[in-house]
């Protein structure tokens, strides 16, 4: 017996030496140096400014640097592969938006990059899109702009940011639903399509909240419904799409953290706790919420499930209106 236990008991020695330890060390440990942060979109948009705002809160939690990096270009997928073959230590993340995890997979036949060099770590927020029109077109609501795209198939126009984007693929989703058929016009960036729209030169857009409402409140722009299921605090007049005539619509831009594959499951659990209890704050959450982002905090696990749903969901829309990556 004396002989079992002492084989026990070194056992279990060497199992909490190597084992335990190594396991709970890299999230107890974590972070002892600069994390960096890449969002492969410009600096100054909705993604940037998020993750500034969190960045700043880890930064102050940790007691360590958060970099941010912006390497924008190739439809977010220079920052995307940048991440993905970065070492699987934690101290490298993604900062991206749906663009990258549910619509650049279903628009390329191949891609520099795949989902499967990425884990999931925590998706942080989304910004509904609101549909807007020219002071120019003669309609007031939803109903008269449907009304009028039949009347005169093919002559409405909407901008967008280029032809895989989420702006053109949620609005071919809103003439599919409406039975209407519009004009497509991309653009080089968001603001050459906001300037497009505002001069008059397009009819209507689907975009991103922050990007219309400050127009809308300037009276440059006409706002005739948000895309949630729920109208927004921020604009509690504008009607939502299906209240508006258009059964079952929804659309928003959504962002999440993520990690080259094979980064530890204790340091991806640990980051997405530290980010959640960072936006439940009630004075990070509010000023979130004046730029337009719904705070979202959903784990790796929720995540995953989510990007499924999406990638259904837009799959047939794509299908349906023949989208390609440009």
């Amino acid at each position: 017996m004396r002989v079992v236990f002492a084989a026990l008991a070194a056992a279990l020695t060497f199992f909490s030496a190597t084992v335990l330890p190594s396991r709970s060390a890299s999230a107890l440990d974590y972070p002892n140096r600069p994390v960096r942060v890449i969002i492969p979109f410009t600096a100054g948009g909705a993604p940037d400014v998020l993750m500034r705002m969190v960045g700043q809160a880890l930064s102050e939690k940790w007691g360590q640097g958060v970099v941010i990096e912006n390497r924008a270009g190739g439809n977010t997928m220079v920052g995307t592969v940048a991440a993905a073959k970065s070492p699987a230590d934690g101290y490298t993340l993604l900062l991206a938006a749906d663009q990258t995890f549910v619509l650049n997979p279903l628009l390329y036949a191949t891609l520099p990059y795949s989902m499967k060099e990425l884990d999931t770590i925590a998706l942080i927020a989304s910004i509904p899109h609101m549909l807007a029109v020219a002071n120019k077109v003669p309609v007031s609501n939803v109903k008269e702009l449907i009304a009028l795209a039949k009347a005169k198939p093919d002559t409405i126009t909407f901008g967008t940011t280029g032809a895989g984007t989420i702006q053109r693929i949620a609005t071919e989703y809103f003439a599919a639903i409406a039975g209407v058929k519009l004009v497509h016009v991309p653009y080089k960036g968001a603001n050459e399509a906001t300037m497009a729209i505002l001069q008059g030169e397009i009819d209507m857009t689907i975009n991103g909240m922050s990007n219309i409402l400050p127009h809308i409140e300037s009276h440059k722009l006409k706002a005739l419904a948000v895309s949630t299921a729920e109208r927004n605090p921020l604009v509690p007049d504008i009607p939502t799409m299906q209240e508006a005539g258009v059964p079952g619509y929804t659309s928003q831009g959504s962002f999440g953290l993520f990690a080259p594959a094979g980064t530890p499951h204790d340091i991806r659990d640990k980051i997405a706790a530290d980010v959640a209890e960072i936006i439940a704050r009630p004075d990070v959450k509010k000023a979130l919420e004046a730029r337009s982002f719904v705070v979202t905090s959903l784990g790796p696990d929720a995540f995953d499930k989510y990007i499924a749903s999406e990638h259904v969901k837009w799959e047939a829309v794509i299908k349906r209106a023949g989208i390609k990556g440009d």
